[in-house]
């Protein structure tokens, strides 16, 4: 017998705590650089809690050997279920079932024409088979505004960067 995992008690109407950024949860991933002393390609992704720990690796486009995954794939998979959940949310407040919606998430790695550097694209399709585009658009939408992934790729999002002692 299998149980059903439970719906998370986060709710448009109920999360709001105030003017200020108030962490709800809060998670930490390191990244060592293995063999090569590079993350990309040969290092290593584990989060503080040990559930998350995977090799990490350069994609074969890139010239590393594929054999892992990489960061352009672990956004990807954090987008797209960000994705899900928020449109998840917005379908259930408008009575529909979100059970056959599933969202694609494609990274594009690339040159920044701007200042030679690199910089990622983002492309989302969202699969939900016998919605009315009508009634499906809003809820896309309104699923964009709600997903911090979408937010965050859409905006940037506040980041420090200091050097730990």
């Amino acid at each position: 017998m299998t149980e059903q995992i439970r719906l998370p008690q986060l709710s448009t109407d109920h999360d709001f705590d105030g003017e200020s950024f108030a962490p709800i949860y809060t998670t930490t991933v390191t990244v060592s650089g293995g063999m090569a002393r590079h993350g990309r390609a040969s290092g290593r992704a584990r989060s503080a809690d040990g559930v998350l720990d995977l090799p990490l690796r350069m994609p074969a486009e890139l010239g590393g050997d594929g054999q892992g995954t990489n960061p352009e794939q672990l956004f990807a998979a954090g987008l797209a279920a960000c994705f899900h959940g928020a449109l998840s949310l917005v379908a259930r407040q408008a009575a529909l079932d979100p059970a056959a919606i599933s969202v694609a998430a494609s990274v594009a790695f690339g040159r920044d024409p701007e200042d030679g550097g690199y910089v990622l694209r983002v492309d989302l399709s969202v699969m939900w088979p016998g919605i009315d585009p009508a009634v499906g658009a809003p809820l896309l939408e309104r699923a964009g505004a709600l997903s911090p992934y979408a937010k965050m790729a859409r905006q940037g999002t506040a980041t420090t960067i200091t050097l730990a002692s």
